[in-house]
């Protein structure tokens, strides 16, 4: 399984988790099974707030499963109609929320879970 992860600034699996999915200056696309992980700059960084385009963002990359703590609706509904399912982070790094994953901790983010909006910040963390 690939996943896709947003990150500030890319430290491999230490790479601390970003706060929200369309402003990341980058993702950390892992490898599951082997734990092997790459960067991908965020090729839409510089979107409009709310037109997200969440394949641009991946630069093409196809991750089975992406981890974030908070997503727009729009790029939430983009990656699902691409067949990636969207998980809660929590704090930690790369390599815990791939760990959480994995044990079966985090959260499939529904759409009464997305991203209403940002004042000020880009953390966005809702149950």
């Amino acid at each position: 399984m690939k996943i896709a992860i947003p990150v500030a600034e890319y430290l491999g699996l230490e790479s601390p988790v970003y706060g929200h999915f369309g402003s990341a200056p980058a993702f950390a696309l892992v490898d599951a099974e082997t734990m092997a992980v790459k960067a991908i700059s965020n090729s839409d960084h510089a979107h409009v707030h709310g037109a997200c385009s969440p394949m641009k963002a991946l630069a093409g990359a196809r991750p089975d499963a992406v981890i974030v703590g908070g997503i727009g609706m729009g790029a939430l509904l983009g990656l699902r109609a691409a067949g990636i399912k969207v998980y809660r982070a929590v704090e930690g790094t790369v390599a815990d929320a791939v760990r959480q994953l994995k044990a079966a901790e985090l959260p499939e983010i529904e759409e009464n879970g997305a991203c209403a909006g940002h004042s000020g910040g880009h953390s966005c963390h809702k149950s």
